[in-house]
C-alpha cells in the first residue's frame, strides 16, 4: 500500500485430482522445492537473506484490472509485466529467487499463458526458485475481516495453487507485510493451516522500538487460549517495513544510484556502496538474535523491469561477498522468507512468547490507524452480506448436487469475496472510484450466485418435472426497506433458507404497499402478522426507490437446519387477514415484553433494563468527534482521514436528548422510532420472546457546510463498574481483554487518549462487572471501531465523513457521497445484558452466529397463483440435515470441492470455561448428518484444505520456558467407511476440516 512511514527510517538510523491436496510429478523435472531448495549458508558469518519481492495491492489507488493491465497513470503499476519479466530473469540463473503472494493476480496472469510458458513456470516452482508465500486470494486485512471470510479467501487461493503446482505450490510462511496491525486470530489461522511462520511489516512504533532494543522482534505467538500448541506460530517483525535498505532500491520506480563497477568511470561507486550496505546489515543484525537477517528487496509493484533489480543485486552480492577475503563477516545470498525461517530454526535458539495482538497500530504519537475500523461503513456491510450469500450458495450447491457447469457462477462470488478481504478493500482505505469497482465486483459475484440459488431451489421445489420453475429474486436492499417483488405483487412467495445447522425461529420482515395481508405456511396455516410503519427518515433516504410505507412482520417458527420453508403471502381484505396494525403512542412507560423490558422517564428516555430477573441502569447517547485538521508535515499536525482517527478534541459533541419519538406495539414486536436531528435517527426494537434489544441506527447525510469533518459515535452507558477493562472479539472468534490506556507488553505513552484506546470490533464488545456479576455486550452487523473510554460505557463509531486526507497514500478525503448527497449508512446493534455467566455468554455466541448468517429470503412473484394452486405445484419445505447439530457446534463450511467430493468444516463455537457443559468436547457423526446425501468416506486436512493432516509436520520452536512449541496432532489419520470412525470430536474453539466423498440419494 504505502511506503514505510518516517519513523521506520529513524529506527534504521538507530495433475491428479484437484479435489484434495495433490503432489505433482513432472517426468522432466525433479521436485526440489521448499526447504530442500534453500541455498547454502556460511557458518560463523552474518547471512543476509536477500528476498526479491513485489507487493501488489489487489486494488487501492487503481482498480484490480487497472493494476493488472497497467492502465491509469496515477501510479505506474502493471502486474502482468512484473510476472512476465521476473519469470524471464529467473530462467537465466538458478541462484536467483523470487516470491509471489497475491493469488488473485497470479491466477489472472496464469490464465493468459500458453502451455510453453506454463511449463517454464512449473519448472521454476518445482525447483524452489519461484516460491508462493501467503497464498491467499489477497493479502487480507486483519482488523475488520471476519474469520469465516478469511478462511474462505485463504482456502480459495491455496486451492488454485495446490491444483496447479501440488506440494511445491504450498506456502509455508504467512506474509502480512502491509495490513495495519495484526490479529491473534489470523496467527491462529495460519498455524492451523500448517504454516511454520509469519512475517509482517507494521507494528506500533513504541512496540517496535521496544522489541528492537530488547531483541524480541522475533517471537513465538501463542495465538489461542484454547487450542494450545496447534495455534502457536513463529512470528517476525520486519526491520525496515517491507522496503529495501535506504539507497538500495534498484527498481525503475526508484531514483537510487545503481552499482557502477567500471573502475574507469568517474562515477565508480562499488567501494562506497558496499561499505554503506555492510554498515546497514551490521546495524540490523544488532537487533536480532541469530546470525541471520532478512532484507526485503522490493516494494509496491516493483520488478516491472526485473532485469534492473537482478542486475544490481548480482553486483551487490558479488562485491559484498568479496570483502570476506579482507575479514568481513557479511554473507549475501538470494533467499526467501521460508529459507530464512529454516535457517533461524536450525540455530535452535530460545524465543520469547506473545499472547495478545498488535492492535491498535500507531506509526507515530498522533497517527493511530483506528479510523479504518469504521471507514466506508456501507461497503463493510455489503461485504458481510456477500459472505452470508456465499455460504448460502455453497450450501445449496452441495445439497442439490449441481453439476460442474455451475462452478463458474459460484467461483465468481468466491473470488469477489476474496478480493473484498484485501487490506485496502474492506478497510475503506481505497480511492472512491476503486470502492465503486469493489462494489461492482461483489455485485457481479452475487448476481452470478443467484443463478446457483435459482437452479438449486428449482431442483427441489417442483413436485413434478414438467411443472414450470419459479423465478427467485434477491432483495439486497432490505436494509433500506426496498424490495420490488413484495411491493409490486399482490401474491408472492417468500422462501426462507436457514444457513445454520440448528433450528431457529427468526422474525421475517419486508416492505409492502397494501394494508392487509395473509401469510400461510406449507400446511396452509395462517400465521400471525404485524404491520409496522417504516420511519420517515428511512423513506427519505436518497436513492431509495420504493413507495412502501410499512413493513410486514411474521415469525418463521422452527426453521429447519440447512433447510427452507416457503410462505405464501397474499394481499387480502381486512376481514380475511390475521394482520395486527401496530398501536401508536408517544407516551412513556414500559417498553418490551414480560421478561425483557425497559422503563422510561417522563420524557420517554430509556432508563433501566430488566432482563433475566435483574434490573440495571442503561442509557444511550449519540455524538460526534470533529476530525482534526493539519498539513500532515509533522506528527502534531496530522489530519483525521481514511486510515487515521484523530479527533480535534477528546470530548465528543453529544446530541441533546430531546429526540422526537413514537412507540409502536403489537404481538410480535415493539418499536420506538426516534428522530434525533435531520441526519440522525434510530429504531429501538424488541421482538416477543427475544432477550436482546435491536438498535437500528440511521446516520447521514452528514452536514459539512460548516467545513468540519464528523465522526459519529454512539455510547451505551450503564452502572457497571468495569475497572478500566473491556473485551473485544478477535475477527469474530475468541475474546481479548483490553485495558484502557495500557498495552500488555510495554509501558504505553499515550498522546491520543481516544484514538489510542480504539480497537477493531468485528462482532462484539462487552463490559463485565465482577462485583455485581453483570455484563453488557453490543454485537454489530459489520466491523466498527470501538472502546470503553469510561467505566460502564461502550462506545462504537458508526460513520465518518472527513474533508482532509491523512497523507498515508490514498490522496483524497474520506468524503463519500451518493445520489448527489452525503452517504447515508444504516445498520444494527444488538444489545445484550444481564447476569454474567454461562447463560449470557452462550446466548451472545449463538446470537453472533445467527446475525452473521441470517436466514436468506428468496422472493417469487405469484400473482397467477393461489395458495392452493402453488402448494399443489411446488414443495414448500426442505430439510438439509437429518438432525440439528449440538448448540455448541457450527457448520462453518459446506461446499462443492471437486468431482464427487465436498469440503466440510465443523467448529466448536465456545471457549474453555464459558459454560459448564457446552464448553466441553463434543462429538458429531458425519455419516448421519446430511439428508440429501450419505458421506461414504472422509479425510481430514489442515484448515486450508491443501494438505492432509496426517502428512503435516511443522517446524519446532523452543521458547524461554524450554517447552517445545510444536503442533501436536491429536486427531491424526484419515477417516474411513466405518460408521464409528465417521465421528468427529471437537474441543473448545477447534475447527476441523474434511474432504468427504458422498453418495446422493437415488444415485
Amino acid at each position: 500500500m504505502t511506503a514505510a512511514p518516517a519513523w521506520t527510517l529513524l529506527v534504521v538510523c538507530a495433475a491428479v485430482t484437484a479435489s484434495v491436496p495433490v503432489q505433482r510429478n513432472d517426468p522432466e523435472t525433479q521436485e526440489h522445492c521448499g526447504y530442500e531448495s534453500c541455498p547454502p549458508i556460511k557458518d560463523g558469518m552474518i547471512n543476509v537473506h536477500l528476498v526479491p519481492h513485489t507487493h501488489d495491492d489487489v486494488g487501492w489507488l487503481k482498480t484490480v484490472d487497472q493494476y493488472f493491465f497497467g492502465q491509469n497513470n496515477i501510479q505506474k503499476a502493471g502486474v502482468q509485466y512484473i510476472l512476465d519479466t521476473v519469470v524471464e530473469e529467473l530462467q537465466h540463473d538458478p541462484k536467483k529467487r523470487f516470491i509471489y503472494v497475491e493469488t488473485a493476480f497470479f491466477w489472472k496472469w496464469w490464465n493468459r499463458q500458453d502451455d510453453s510458458h506454463r511449463h517454464q513456470v512449473r519448472k521454476l516452482v518445482q525447483q524452489g526458485r519461484l516460491e508462493f508465500i501467503g497464498g491467499g486470494w489477497s493479502m487480507n486485512d486483519e482488523a475488520v475481516t471476519h474469520y469465516q471470510s478469511t478462511i474462505d479467501q485463504m482456502t480459495w487461493g491455496l486451492r488454485r495453487l495446490n491444483d496447479t503446482f501440488g506440494k511445491c505450490g504450498r506456502p509455508r510462511v504467512g506474509w502480512q507485510i502491509d495490513p495495519f496491525g495484526h490479529s491473534r486470530e489470523m496467527a491462529s489461522i495460519f498455524a492451523q493451516m500448517g504454516y511454520d511462520g509469519l512475517f509482517f511489516g507494521r507494528l506500533d512504533y513504541q512496540d517496535k522500538m521496544n522489541r528492537l532494543s530488547s531483541k524480541t522482534a522475533e517471537m513465538v505467538w501463542q495465538a489461542s487460549d484454547n487450542l494450545g500448541k496447534d495455534a502457536e506460530l513463529f512470528t517476525h517483525a520486519l526491520y525496515n517495513h517491507y522496503s529495501p535498505p535506504p539507497g538500495f532500491c534498484f527498481d525503475v520506480l526508484c531514483d537510487d544510484e545503481p552499482i557502477i563497477d567500471d573502475k574507469h568511470s568517474p562515477d565508480y561507486n562499488v567501494d562506497n556502496r558496499v561499505t554503506q550496505f555492510i554498515q546497514f546489515a551490521k546495524l540490523q543484525a544488532s537487533f536480532y538474535n541469530s546470525k541471520h537477517i532478512i532484507m526485503t528487496m522490493g516494494e509496491d509493484f516493483h520488478y516491472q523491469e526485473a532485469h534492473m533489480w537482478f542486475k544490481n543485486l548480482d553486483k551487490l552480492i558479488r562485491y559484498v561477498n568479496l570483502r570476506q577475503a579482507n575479514g568481513s563477516n557479511i554473507n549475501l545470498l538470494y533467499s526467501t522468507p521460508s529459507c530464512y525461517l529454516k535457517a533461524v530454526n536450525d540455530a535452535k535458539l530460545s524465543w520469547t512468547t506473545k499472547q495478545d495482538d498488535f492492535f491498535p497500530y500507531a506509526s507515530d504519537s498522533h497517527a493511530y490507524w483506528t479510523g479504518y475500523y469504521t471507514s466506508r461503513p456501507t461497503i463493510k456491510y455489503f461485504e458481510r452480506l456477500g459472505n452470508n450469500y456465499l455460504q448460502v450458495c455453497k450450501q445449496l450447491y452441495a445439497l442439490t448436487d449441481l453439476g460442474p457447469e455451475d462452478q463458474v457462477d459460484l467461483n465468481a462470488l468466491r473470488e469477489a469475496m476474496g478480493v473484498m478481504q484485501h487490506h485496502d478493500a474492506i478497510t475503506g482505505t481505497e480511492k472512491q472510484k476503486v470502492a465503486f469497482d469493489y462494489a461492482r465486483i461483489l455485485s457481479r459475484g452475487i448476481a452470478e450466485c443467484n443463478i446457483i440459488t435459482n437452479t438449486a431451489v428449482n431442483k427441489l421445489v417442483p413436485l413434478r418435472k414438467e411443472y414450470p420453475t419459479p423465478v427467485w429474486e434477491n432483495c439486497l436492499k432490505l436494509n433500506v426497506s426496498q424490495c420490488a417483488p413484495s411491493e409490486e405483487s399482490k401474491n408472492f412467495v417468500v422462501t426462507v433458507y436457514n444457513p445454520l445447522a440448528q433450528v431457529i425461529s427468526p422474525y421475517i420482515r419486508f416492505p409492502v404497499t397494501g394494508s392487509s395481508y395473509k401469510v400461510q405456511d406449507a400446511k396452509g396455516n395462517s400465521l400471525p402478522t404485524q404491520l409496522v410503519p417504516i420511519p420517515e427518515p428511512v423513506q427519505n433516504i436518497p436513492g431509495r426507490m420504493s413507495q412502501a410505507t410499512q413493513e410486514l412482520v411474521f415469525r418463521a417458527v422452527n426453521l429447519k437446519p440447512l433447510g427452507f420453508q416457503s410462505y405464501f403471502v397474499s394481499q387480502v381484505k381486512s376481514e380475511e387477514s390475521n394482520t395486527y396494525i401496530s398501536d401508536e403512542s408517544n407516551a412513556s412507560g414500559n417498553f418490551g415484553h414480560k421478561t425483557y423490558y425497559y422503563t422510561t422517564n417522563r420524557r420517554g428516555v430509556l432508563k433501566t433494563l430488566t432482563t433475566h430477573g435483574v434490573k440495571f441502569q442503561v442509557a444511550q447517547a449519540y455524538g460526534y468527534y470533529e476530525g482534526a485538521v493539519g498539513d500532515n508535515e509533522e506528527a502534531i499536525n496530522r489530519s483525521s482521514g481514511a486510515y487515521i482517527f484523530r479527533p480535534k478534541s477528546s470530548t465528543p459533541k453529544i446530541m441533546p436528548n430531546r429526540s422526537q419519538f413514537k412507540t409502536f406495539k403489537g404481538p410480535l414486536v415493539s418499536e420506538r422510532h426516534e428522530v434525533i436531528n435531520d441526519w440522525l435517527s434510530q429504531v429501538v426494537r424488541i421482538y416477543t420472546d427475544e432477550q436482546h434489544t435491536e438498535v437500528e441506527w440511521l446516520v447521514g447525510p452528514l452536514p459539512i457546510k460548516d467545513g468540519v469533518g464528523k465522526e459519529v459515535i454512539v455510547k451505551y452507558m450503564s452502572e457497571l463498574s468495569s475497572k478500566g477493562k473491556f473485551y473485544t472479539d478477535s475477527n469474530g472468534r475468541e475474546l481479548l481483554e483490553r485495558t484502557r490506556n495500557a498495552r500488555p507488553t510495554w509501558h504505553l505513552k499515550l498522546e491520543e487518549p481516544v484514538a489510542g484506546n480504539y480497537y477493531p470490533i468485528t462482532s462484539r464488545i462487552l463490559l463485565r462487572d465482577t462485583d455485581k456479576k453483570l455484563e453488557l455486550a453490543v454485537l454489530t452487523d459489520r466491523a466498527q471501531g470501538g472502546s470503553s473510554l469510561k467505566d460502564g460505557e461502550l462506545e462504537l463509531m458508526l460513520h465518518r465523513r472527513l474533508l482532509h486526507d491523512d497523507a498515508f497514500g490514498v490522496g483524497e478525503a474520506l468524503n463519500e457521497t451518493a445520489f448527489g448527497k452525503g452517504l447515508v449508512a444504516r445498520g444494527k446493534h444488538y444489545l445484550v445484558g444481564g447476569p454474567s455467566g454461562n447463560v449470557l455468554t452462550v446466548y451472545e455466541r449463538q446470537l453472533a452466529q445467527e446475525k452473521l448468517l441470517t436466514p436468506w429470503l428468496l422472493f417469487s412473484r405469484a400473482d397467477k397463483y393461489s395458495f392452493e394452486s402453488w402448494s399443489k405445484t411446488y414443495r414448500m419445505e426442505f430439510d438439509g440435515v437429518k438432525m440439528p447439530l449440538p448448540a455448541n457446534v457450527h457448520l462453518l463450511t459446506l461446499e462443492p470441492w471437486k468431482g464427487r467430493s465436498l469440503l466440510v468444516r465443523l467448529e466448536h463455537i465456545l471457549e474453555k470455561g464459558e459454560d459448564p457443559k457446552l464448553s466441553k468436547s463434543v462429538t458429531v457423526s458425519l455419516k448421519n448428518l446430511f439428508a440429501p446425501f450419505e458421506i461414504v468416506s472422509a479425510r481430514e486436512t489442515m484448515l486450508g484444505a491443501n494438505e492432509w493432516k496426517k502428512d503435516s509436520s511443522r517446524l519446532q520452536w523452543k521458547t524461554e520456558s524450554n517447552s517445545i512449541d510444536r503442533h501436536e496432532d491429536t486427531h491424526q489419520g484419515s477417516l474411513n467407511h466405518a460408521e464409528d470412525i465417521l465421528s468427529v470430536t471437537l474441543e473448545p474453539m477447534q475447527i476441523r476440516t474434511f474432504v468427504v466423498e458422498v453418495k446422493y440419494a437415488g444415485k
